[in-house]
């Protein structure tokens, strides 16, 4: 167990951040120290926002999404496309579609997705609520937006399976050959994919 080199408080601050994703030990310490080094610009103020941050931030009752206010901002905006449903793994996954602007639908966010191995079962995902709200009248398409993993495969099975009784459409993200890429340095899988998904030039 290496030593402690400051005291019980900022060593719990570098506890915390090392738990946060990409960030181990020795890059917690170096964020650490840069917060302590600019504690009036950045310590503070992100202090600050963290304590109103999970004050305020609630789960989106509706579509699954994070905010401050339910119904999320993107359930409340009338801008969006009520007939097109976009299903997705998580909210980071949400915020990329957002970021990519290519669509401008609803979301349903699945909270994860099934895994034997990990034992998340259907019950412990937001399917029940998605299945409602495919149901309603004015949707026309869903679009499943999961991983091209395994799990995230059995997934997209099994939500077509449980919305098959209502009279949408079901699509799925393109797979295949990424924007730029270079078939030489693709895998075998993402080739297959991209040969079965082939379209009209």
């Amino acid at each position: 167990m290496p030593q402690a080199v400051a005291g019980p408080e900022i060593e719990r601050l570098i506890q915390l951040l090392a738990r946060m994703p990409g960030l181990g030990p020795r890059s917690a310490r170096r964020a650490a120290l840069q917060l302590i080094k600019k504690r009036d610009t950045l310590l503070g103020p992100l202090a600050d926002a963290m304590r109103v941050a999970a004050d305020r931030i609630i789960v989106c009752s509706s579509c699954g999404n994070v905010d401050t206010s339910d119904p999320c901002t993107i359930c409340r905006d009338a801008e969006r496309d009520p007939t097109t449903l976009v299903v997705v793994e998580d909210v980071s996954d949400l915020w990329a579609l957002e970021r990519s602007g290519a669509v401008k639908a609803r979301y349903h966010v699945l909270g994860g997705v099934l895994s034997a191995l990990d034992g998340v079962r259907p019950e412990h995902l937001n399917l029940a609520s998605l299945v409602e709200r495919v149901a309603r009248p004015e949707v026309t398409e869903v679009i499943l937006a999961l991983n091209a993993t395994v799990d995230g495969q059995t997934t997209a099975h099994y939500v077509t399976e449980s919305i098959r009784h209502c009279n949408v459409k079901v699509t799925r993200l393109a797979h295949g050959v990424p924007v730029g890429g270079e078939l030489d340095y693709l895998d075998e899988g993402t080739l297959s994919a991209a040969i079965r998904s082939r379209t009209a030039f």
